[in-house]
């Protein structure tokens, strides 16, 4: 089922974006685990309060009820079920989308998948509002990790060409992820922040949506976490991120960089470090070799496509008359996701990681 993730941790999202409620249901999640509710709520946060002079019409959405899965703050070995209830179901309206089908959008793509019965107010269950059941797990999946030292933490690394530092691919520590963590706008150097958000602005006024690329980083992973060929570690990390909305792109370390390497550069050399543990002197391969933790930072990029929800005329097919039809959506409200997303993105890694780390010897 394509709601159904089930990698060790099995994860099952249900509900739609304008339905009564959504919600998730986590199970294989380990006994006896500490989950602190009101971290729960500050880190989820960061995905409901991004309402801004660029996006304005966020959803009313609260995880308020917790069905089953935690008792007296600890995790009881049964499923985790929790959901949001939604305030607002009023929706598009459906007649047009049924005919008119929004360029850019899962409109046309949905209705043939599912003969046209599936839910298209505001995308239904392929709307961006079903991210939030997988930000809520991703939430309870940190804290398990963190609890262990493993820390995940990701920033806007580049919005429309402006860039911001990147995190060291060496070096980046837990302080260096929590201190972006609590920023409203979750940039590393402010002063680059500031610029991204006045593009934004401009591109707010002008009807436009634009896209960028969220750099993530997670440390203290332990060296021998994954398996190769179809189980490696970078592909669980895919298969999720690939679930959020608008991803088109995805590199480890170096990335793409690499094309331009010779071999003796795209090495990364072993050292033993002050503490004899073992280190690679560079990181180009992001942390991961044959599919399995080095022990190095795990460092990803995820490059995400503008929303396509713009606020200008757009050529569309009249699926009743089949002839073509300009259409204009409503307002832009949401001329950049990216601050939404970075939460997500972190939230993937961490379901992720603790699907693999539950194979480590003694993590339980």
């Amino acid at each position: 089922m394509a709601s159904i993730w089930n990698n060790r941790l099995a994860v099952s999202i249900f509900g739609e974006a304008k339905g009564p409620a959504i919600g998730i249901t986590i199970d294989n999640l380990p006994a006896g685990e500490y989950i602190d509710t009101e971290q729960l709520r500050e880190f989820l946060s960061r995905y409901q309060e991004f309402s801004d002079n660029f996006n304005k019409n966020n959803h009313s959405q609260d995880f308020h009820q917790i069905m089953s899965g935690i008792l007296n703050g600890r995790t009881t070995g049964s499923p985790l079920c929790a959901f949001i209830q939604n305030t607002e179901q009023s929706g598009n309206d459906i007649s047009q989308i049924n005919r008119l089908p929004r360029p850019g959008q899962a409109d046309y793509t949905g209705t043939l998948r599912y003969r046209g019965f599936n839910d298209i107010r505001d995308g239904g269950h392929l709307g961006t509002a079903m991210t939030a059941p997988l930000c809520f797990a991703g939430a309870v999946c940190g804290q398990i990790l963190e609890r262990r030292g493993i820390y995940t933490g990701a920033h806007i690394q580049e919005i429309h060409g402006i860039k911001d530092q990147n995190f060291s691919h060496t070096d980046v520590t837990k302080d260096d992820i929590l201190s972006v963590r609590h920023k409203k706008f979750p940039v590393i150097k402010n002063a680059i922040g500031k610029k991204m958000q006045e593009d934004l602005q401009a591109a707010a006024e002008g009807g436009e949506t634009l896209g960028g690329a969220i750099e993530c980083a997670s440390v203290n992973v332990p060296a021998g976490i994954g398996s190769p060929v179809f189980n490696g570690l970078e592909n669980t990390i895919a298969q999720l991120l690939f679930a959020l909305p608008d991803v088109r792109g995805l590199e480890f370390g170096a990335g793409f960089q690499v094309t331009e390497m010779t071999g003796s550069q795209c090495n990364d050399n072993f050292y033993i470090d002050d503490h004899a543990h073992i280190k690679t002197s560079s990181n180009t391969h992001g942390g991961i070799l044959g599919g399995i933790s080095s022990g190095m930072p795990i460092i990803l990029r995820v490059a995400f496509r503008p929303s396509a929800n713009i606020a200008k005329p757009q050529k569309t097919v009249n699926l009743s008359s089949m002839q073509t039809e300009s259409l204009r959506t409503e307002s832009g409200n949401q001329t950049c996701l990216l601050p939404k997303l970075v939460p997500c993105v972190e939230s993937a890694v961490n379901i992720a990681l603790l699907s693999h780390m539950l194979d480590y010897p003694h993590f339980c």
